[in-house]
Formats: C-alpha cells, sequence, structure tokens
C-alpha cells in the first residue's frame, strides 16, 4: 500500500524540489483511475463543492506552483489531489477528496511530472546573463 501524502507534511519542504519529490508518484499510481468512468470525473470537477475546495486551496497557495512563492502560475493552474483519487472514492462521497490537507496548486507541466515522477519533465529555470558575463551555459 502506497503512503499517504499530507499537506501538512508537504508544507515542511521549502523548495520546489523537495515538495516535487515528496509528491512524485514515479508512474506507479498503483490503482486504476478513471479510463471508461470519466464521466464521474467530469461531474465531481464541475460540482459545487470542488469548486469551493478549489478556490480555497488557490488563496491558501497564492496561486504558486506547489505553494511556492517564485513559483507564480500565470496561466492555467489546476488543484492536484496529492493522493490519487479513484472513481469510489467519488461515488462513495469520500470527505477528504476535497479536504485542503490533500490538496496543492499546481500546473499542467507540473501535474504530469508528479504523476509520471520524472523531472525532466519540469521547466527549467533560466540563468539571466549580463555584461561581462563569460561563464558558457
Amino acid at each position: 500500500m502506497s503512503r499517504i501524502r499530507l499537506y501538512s507534511e508537504l508544507r515542511r519542504f521549502d523548495t520546489f524540489d523537495d515538495r516535487f519529490n515528496y509528491l512524485k508518484l514515479d508512474g506507479e499510481v498503483g490503482r486504476s483511475t478513471f479510463g471508461f468512468d470519466r464521466y464521474i470525473n467530469q461531474k465531481f470537477y464541475t460540482s459545487y463543492e470542488w469548486k469551493r475546495a478549489r478556490d480555497e486551496v488557490i488563496v491558501r497557495d497564492n496561486g504558486c506552483d506547489l505553494g511556492i512563492s517564485g513559483h507564480e502560475i500565470h496561466g492555467s493552474l489546476l488543484i492536484h489531489h496529492i493522493n490519487p483519487i479513484i472513481p469510489d472514492d467519488i461515488i462513495h462521497g469520500e470527505e477528504w477528496i476535497f479536504d485542503p490537507e490533500y490538496l496543492i496548486t499546481t500546473t499542467q507541466i507540473t501535474h504530469n511530472a508528479i504523476h509520471f515522477g520524472n523531472d525532466r519533465l519540469l521547466p527549467k529555470i533560466v540563468t539571466s546573463r549580463s555584461p561581462n558575463d563569460t561563464k558558457l551555459w
């Protein structure tokens, strides 16, 4: 059984890389997700309860990727379930799927990197050049 990850543990990590490493799933979610049951997923993500939880998490994380200052999201963002959900979680009305303790703000790119456990999918930080800078990239 996979470990349960918590926002209260995640926030102890100060860097984006440390938070990513805490969250990454290494491509093994461990259980079947939605597949042909996509309609359940779509109904869930348009519900009032989800929209309320989503807004709360975005405010808590200041609209930053993995809640890290300096990683502000200027485009589309999404809310990631720190512990993957399956259709039965929605069907049985599991309360934890709306709990901010199990949610984090992220970008689609970071979200994909978490699920595939591949930090090479993450955007690289561009180093600024300055006059008289002779160091090659």
